[in-house]
This record gives structure tokens, sequence and C-alpha cells, in this order.
């Protein structure tokens, strides 16, 4: 018996020695990490207060999941250059020259303005569930037939400017949950028609990120927000329509540390 005990106080000790040194050494190459945070207002923070006032009208929240993870791991730099309102277009043009060989660690959120997002928001909100769902079926075929190539155009500029980065693209939440607990508001209807717009933007990504190659993880956040939605049933991590209107349909800061941060420092 007294054997078993000490064979097992050692196998204990061995344990948990192999798990400082893992510890050890994730946060080793964490702290050895050249972060660079790309994309759109889902990655710059906006719903989630907090701007930093170098940003401007891009509205970078110390909020924000690349902050979150810069705070948590001190890496060995750090440039968030996301944009409110930022498309694929933009990430060509103002983002993807802040990569270099040495960057090691990529975020980016992109594809939603493209997509026509905030005017389809617009429309929904203020008009009919046949206008809501016509704007919503615009956006689904502009993202299935003109999107993918300009995904590709982005994670090919990426994979080309910073050729030993592990680049992280995240998706986007459902916004509502249906049926929820809103007693007033746009109806089930649009608010399912939006969802599913969400799922069909998603899809489109998570197909063009597996093309992208080896370098490239898909971090999808809809089941991170389950529940936290528009009319969840658990506290909600989204805005709705709010003010400043800019904010409306964006991750609060709870969104952002419950939903977009333990994605993104999963991958």
């Amino acid at each position: 018996m007294r054997t078993t005990r000490v064979v097992s106080a050692a196998g204990l000790a061995i344990t948990l020695a192999l798990s400082t040194v893992a510890v050890a050494a994730t946060t080793a190459q964490a702290a050895g990490q050249n972060y660079v945070a790309l994309g759109d207002s889902y990655s710059s923070g906006v719903g989630a207060g907090s701007y930093t006032s170098a940003s401007g009208s891009c509205k970078i929240s110390t909020n924000a999941y690349p902050y979150l993870w810069k705070n948590a791991h001190s890496p060995a730099s750090f440039n968030d250059v996301a944009c409110s309102g930022a498309v694929t277009g933009d990430v060509l043009n103002n983002q993807v020259s802040a990569l270099s060989s040495s960057t090691s660690l990529v975020s980016i959120t992109i594809g939603g303005n493209d997509a026509g997002f905030a005017s389809t928001m617009q429309t929904c909100v203020l008009d009919s569930d046949s206008a809501c769902l016509s704007a919503v079926s615009n956006a689904k075929a502009y993202a299935q037939n003109t999107l993918p190539g300009k995904l590709d155009q982005v994670y090919t500029a990426i994979r080309n400017n910073a050729p030993n980065a592990h680049v992280v693209v995240l998706g986007y939440p459902h916004l509502y949950q249906v049926p929820g607990s809103c007693i007033f508001g746009i109806s089930d209807t649009k608010r399912t028609a939006i969802n599913s717009a969400a799922d069909t933007l998603d899809t489109v990504i998570s197909q063009r990120v597996a093309a992208a190659g080896a370098n490239f993880a898909w971090g999808d956040v809809r089941s991170a927000f389950a529940t936290h939605e528009i009319c969840g049933s658990s506290t909600t991590w989204l805005n709705s329509t709010t003010l400043p209107i800019d904010e409306s349909y964006h991750p609060k800061a709870a969104g952002q540390s419950g939903g977009y941060y333990p994605v993104f420092n999963s991958h």
C-alpha cells in the first residue's frame, strides 16, 4: 500500500511538472509573437466602448478581442489596424501593409460590409418583411457569387505579406435568438432571415479559409454567442438599435470578452 502511495505521489509530481512546463512554453511562445489585428468593426470593437483616441473614426476598442489577447499574452509586438466600416478593398489598400515576414500572428473579420450588412439591417428595421427578405436575398447572392473572389484576394495578400504567420479568420454571430424573449421590435420572420444571412456569410468565409492553406484557421463564433444574442435567454452580448447608431448590431464588451476572445484564443 505504501509503495502505491509513493508511486502515485511521484506520478502526481511528474504530471504537475509537465503541466508547468507546458504552461511556461505556451506563455513563452505567446510572448514571442508579433501580432497584427486586421479587419472591420467586429475586430476594431465598435460597440464595446473604450476607444483609443489615436484610432479616430476606426473606433478601435481596448475591450475588443485583439487588445484582450495582447493584454493577456504580452506579445513581442502588437499592431491593431482594424477599422470600422472596412471592406475587403480597405484591407488590401490600407491594412496589409502593417504585415511583414516577422509577423507571426494575424486576426481578421471581413466580408460583412462587402455584403451590405449595414444597409440590409436598415432595411429590415425600417421596412416591411418582404423588403427585408429581398435585401437579405441580395446580400446572400453577393456573399455567394462575388465575395469569394474578394476574400481570396485578401487571404493571398496576407499570405504574401506575412508568409510566416498563423492567420485566424473569425466569423460573425447570429444577431437574434429566435424565438426569443423580445416582445417588441422586428418580426421573427425578419430575425430568422438576418440570421440566415450570417449563416451564408460564415459558410462562404469558412470555405475560402479552408482553401487558403494550412496557415489559416477558421473561428466560428456562433455557438459562443448562443443564447446571448438580441432577444436571448441569457445576458445579451450584442447591441440592438442604439446610439450612436453605428454601434447598433455590434458586440458589447461582454460579447468581445465572452464570445470573440475565447474563440480567437483557442486557435
